[in-house]
């Protein structure tokens, strides 16, 4: 897949560069690409101080306790949503924090704790050479977690000017719990459909 897009990439920009020369316009595209190249570092530098900023306050959260104590709070729905998982199984744990972490916009400490769920419910898959329905419902998950703090959108939408790049939340919390419901809903269709 990887190869694809940059076979694309490269043919857009080819197609983009050979337009240019064949229709005399090569100082427009000349213009073009420098500009689009000094946005691309302005906008750059801009996402690192929000970044800085906004990553700094998660991991202060995460060290006051914040992700844990969320953590303990959603365990009892996890529950119900791996009803196959054994009650206190490290697994649940591990899926607990990854979600509280997305929740909180800790992307960079959710892929850790996303890599231990997983490897967590690796051991209770009695089928190794195949996704458990436990491990597909919580890639779901993972993918379509409920998010209260979008830090890397929220830190976008402020190097590019916004007046108000916070006023995102709202809107991007309920777009991510009604995908987390499609998700779920998804999934225990296609668990019923099969029988389950």
């Amino acid at each position: 897949m990887k190869d694809v897009i940059n076979w694309l990439w490269l043919g857009l920009l080819t197609f983009g560069v050979l337009f240019g020369l064949f229709t005399g316009r090569v100082d427009e595209l000349t213009a073009g690409v420098l500009s689009a190249a000094q946005k691309g570092v302005e906008l750059s530098f801009g996402l690192i101080g929000v970044m800085a900023l906004w990553l700094g306050l998660c991991q202060l959260a995460e060290e006051a306790g914040l992700v844990q104590g969320l953590s303990r709070l959603v365990q009892p729905l996890l529950g119900k949503i791996f009803p196959n998982i054994p009650k206190n199984h490290p697994a649940l744990g591990a899926i607990a924090m990854n979600l509280s972490a997305n929740f909180l916009g800790l992307g960079n400490a959710a892929t850790p704790l996303g890599i231990r769920a997983m490897q967590q419910l690796a051991k209770l898959n009695p089928e190794p050479d195949r996704a458990s329905d436990e491990m597909c419902t919580f890639l779901l998950l993972n993918n379509a977690a409920p998010t209260l703090l979008p830090v890397t959108v929220i830190a976008i939408r402020a190097a590019a000017g916004a007046k108000a790049p916070g006023e995102i939340i709202g809107p991007a919390f309920l777009a991510t719990c009604c995908a987390a419901a499609a998700a779920l809903l998804l999934d225990r269709l296609f668990r019923w459909s099969r029988g389950d």
